[in-house]
């Protein structure tokens, strides 16, 4: 009751004041040293808003401090100061750079947000809070409000010095993203096409993390360089939450929606789908053979299929299907009829991309760390995803009740 009661405050009028972050007593970085977004390889400054630290954007959203940068963004810890609570801010890159991907993104958004809010997965999905374009030297750009989460499952992956992730943190985040596939695919008609550790975030139950956050900017503010035109800030990490919040499905820039049909190239290299290799129509099984690829990539410390090409030495579409011969079998013709650059690979049903096949290898061959029971139950699992027919692998609502995951939950 009291909770409920607090929780209601914000929209009683109570309000945050807005916090001086003017402390000058930060590191003050080179203006030849580059880093964060500077280092990318295809990065253009003007092309960045200049978010400063202290800022309020939209006349409720005060910048915090930054958590994290991408090609397309730089990501923000921020105070609501009308709403009394904090969220993440996501600031693209300017529109034009971004072209028509930024109202798509949004648009999906704006879908989930329309699904079902009592369905299970709903909670396993990232929500968006709001949406506004901030307007920067050169160009407008898009924001988003988020949600504040904690680190990716890649990140906490790092953490562990065998590079694995534990059987019963697995069965938690495959569940959630099982039930989040499960609200997209069958509430929101959307396939997120881009499903990887990097894109499971932990939530976090312990808002004294983003306190403490806030203090350590106010106190010792993060370092820094200063240019003509803009300040590049030093990412700075939330610490460990004392109660974390179950993991949810984040990024939802390469999502496209689910009832028309696709054949576009979509996916992580290593998690591509055959179908979208061979450029068949696609539709939302191929998140879940996406899921399959990340599953033996996070649990196992390797990937089952890397594409590399040793005579390219890079990733081709031919090393990818090459390999998933030698693990999974020759592919079904009705599958290899619907693909349009089919014979490029194969030939009367037969492999023949310009590279020998690997040597046969089956999937209790290639797992090394489970024994019995416990090894047969596991890979059920991953060949319920693992199927070259696109109508053979599970749905999320059957994976979301498999045994292994049942066991270890």
């Amino acid at each position: 009751m009291i909770r409920s009661l607090l929780k209601s405050l914000p929209r009683l009028g109570r309000t945050w004041k807005p916090l001086n972050f003017s402390n000058p007593n930060f590191t003050r970085i080179p203006a030849n040293h580059l880093i964060e977004e500077e280092t990318l390889p295809d990065y253009v400054a003007s092309r960045y808003y200049p978010v400063r630290i202290g800022e309020i954007l939209r006349d409720r959203y005060q910048v915090v401090g930054k958590l994290g940068f991408g090609a397309s963004s730089t990501v923000w810890l921020a105070r609501d100061i009308n709403g009394c609570q904090y969220v993440t801010l996501k600031v693209f890159i300017n529109s034009g750079s971004m072209g028509r991907h930024l109202d798509d993104e949004l648009r999906i958004y704006q879908r989930i947000e329309k699904g079902p809010k009592n369905h299970p997965g709903r909670r396993a999905v990232r929500s968006l809070l709001d949406s506004f374009d901030v307007h920067g030297p050169n160009d407008k750009h898009r924001c988003l409000v988020h949600p504040p989460l904690w680190e990716s499952v890649l990140t906490f992956l790092h953490r562990n010095p065998i590079r694995r992730l534990p059987a019963p943190v697995l069965a938690v985040v495959l569940q959630r993203v099982f039930l989040a596939l499960d609200y997209l695919h069958t509430q929101c008609q959307v396939i997120h096409t881009d499903i990887k550790a990097d894109n499971i975030m932990f939530g976090i139950e312990d808002d004294s993390v983003f306190t403490d956050f806030q203090q350590g900017e106010l106190e010792a503010p993060t370092p820094r360089k200063d240019l003509d035109d803009r300040t590049i800030y030093v990412s700075r990490e939330l610490r460990m939450p004392k109660e974390w919040g179950a993991p949810v499905l984040c990024d939802f820039g390469s999502a496209v929606p689910g009832h028309i049909e696709h054949t576009e190239d979509v996916q992580p290299d290593a998690y591509r789908s055959p179908e979208v290799i061979l450029e068949a129509p696609w539709t939302y099984s191929i998140d879940i053979w996406n899921v399959g690829c990340m599953i033996w990539n996070i649990f196992e410390g390797g990937s089952l299929f890397s594409g590399y090409d040793p005579e390219h030495g890079t990733y081709r579409s031919r090393a990818h299907l090459a390999k998933m011969v030698s693990l999974l079998g020759p592919p079904p013709s009705n599958l290899l009829a619907k693909g349009a650059s089919t014979q490029k690979f194969f030939s009367e049903g037969n492999f023949s991309g310009g590279i020998p096949l690997p040597d046969p290898i089956t999937l209790e061959e290639r797992e090394t760390t489970l024994e019995g029971s416990e090894k047969e139950m596991f890979l059920r699992l991953v060949r319920k995803m693992l199927q070259w027919d696109p109508e053979k692998r599970s749905s999320p609502k059957e994976l979301a009740e498999d045994e292994w995951i049942r066991k270890h939950w």
